[in-house]
C-alpha cells in the first residue's frame, strides 16, 4: 500500500500542483454589507439587552450614522426590532426564531460525544458521558485513555448516587425528589440508609458553588472521577462530563489541570446548546 505521508520532493510536479490547489483554496468573495449587518447583531446578541444606537454601534466598531441603515433594513427582515418608548434596539422576531430553530437542532449529546476522543488524548484519561436515566446517572458514552487503564465502566453502567463524581453532580443539580425516586429504586428492599444527612447536603451545596464533584477511590481502589456539568436552557444538567485516571498520578496539581480542561469542555458545549455563560455555582 502506498505511505499516504509522501515527501513532497518525490511528488511527480502535476500532483504537487493539485496538492497545492487544494491545500490553499482562494476564499469565497461575499456580500461586504451583509457582513457589516452581521456585526451589529452579533454587537446585539454579545451584549444580551437592548441597546441605544451610539452603544450598539460603538460596540460593532462603527459609527451611528453607518449603523443606523443597516439597522432600518435589518428590522425590515425582522432581524431587530426598536423600542418605540426608549429607541432601543433588539432582536427581531425572526432572529428569535432562527435562534428556536437553531436550538432544536442541536444535539448536545452529539457535540459532547465527538469532544470526547480529542479530550481523553489532551488529559491522558478515560473520559465519558453520563445522562439521568430512569435509574440515576447513567454512562452513555466512554472514551478509553491513551494509556492502559482497565476500569470495570460500559456503556448502560448505572453509577451510584452517593459515592461517584457522576452521581454526587447529579445529585447537586436536580430536583431532591428526583433524586430521591432513583435512591428509593436503587435501595429496594435491601433498605440502605439515606444519604440525605447533613454532611451530605453540605457536600452537594459544595458541588455547586465549585462546579465539580470529585471522588477518590470510593468505587474503584485507585481510580479518581472528576465530574463537570453540561447545561441546557433553561440552565438544566443535561449530562455529565467525566474523567477518571490513576489516583497515583493525579495529584492535587494534576486534578486541578484536569478540571480546568473539562469545565472549558463543558461550558463550549452548553453555550453551543444555548445555556450561555455558566457559572460553577447555577
Amino acid at each position: 500500500m502506498t505511505n499516504q505521508f509522501v515527501n513532497d520532493e518525490y511528488m511527480p510536479s502535476t500532483s504537487k500542483t493539485s496538492a497545492r490547489s487544494h491545500a490553499a483554496p482562494k476564499p469565497q468573495r461575499g456580500i461586504q454589507s451583509m457582513e457589516v449587518g452581521g456585526q451589529l447583531l452579533q454587537a446585539l446578541a454579545h451584549r444580551g439587552r437592548p441597546l441605544p444606537l451610539k452603544e450598539l454601534a460603538a460596540e460593532a466598531a462603527m459609527s451611528p450614522a453607518k449603523a443606523h441603515p443597516y439597522l432600518v433594513s435589518l428590522g425590515k427582515l425582522g432581524l431587530v426590532t426598536q423600542d418605540a418608548a426608549s429607541g432601543h434596539y433588539g432582536l427581531g422576531p425572526l432572529a428569535m426564531q432562527l435562534g428556536l430553530m437553531s436550538l432544536q437542532q442541536v444535539d448536545p449529546l452529539q457535540l459532547a460525544s465527538h469532544r470526547l476522543p480529542a479530550l481523553a488524548q489532551a488529559l491522558n484519561l478515560t473520559v465519558a458521558l453520563a445522562v439521568w436515566g430512569t435509574q440515576g446517572p447513567t454512562i452513555v458514552r466512554i472514551e478509553a485513555a491513551p494509556t492502559a487503564l482497565h476500569i470495570s465502566m460500559r456503556h448502560g453502567t448505572v453509577m451510584s448516587l452517593q459515592n461517584t463524581a457522576s452521581g454526587q453532580l447529579f445529585a447537586a443539580h436536580l430536583p431532591e425528589a428526583t433524586v430521591r425516586a432513583a435512591w428509593a429504586q436503587a435501595a429496594g428492599s435491601n433498605r440502605r440508609a439515606s444519604p440525605w444527612t447533613p454532611a451530605w447536603r453540605e457536600q452537594l451545596a459544595r458541588v455547586r458553588a465549585e462546579g465539580v464533584a470529585i471522588s477518590r477511590d470510593a468505587v474503584i481502589p485507585g481510580v479518581t472521577a472528576m465530574a463537570v456539568p453540561i447545561f441546557e436552557p433553561p440552565q438544566r444538567l443535561v449530562l455529565a462530563l467525566i474523567a477518571l485516571g490513576p489516583t497515583a498520578v493525579l495529584n492535587p496539581r494534576a486534578v486541578q489541570t484536569a478540571v480546568r480542561q473539562l469545565r472549558d469542555a463543558a461550558q463550549a458545549i452548553s453555550s453551543q446548546v444555548g445555556a450561555g455563560e455558566v457559572s460553577p455555582s447555577v
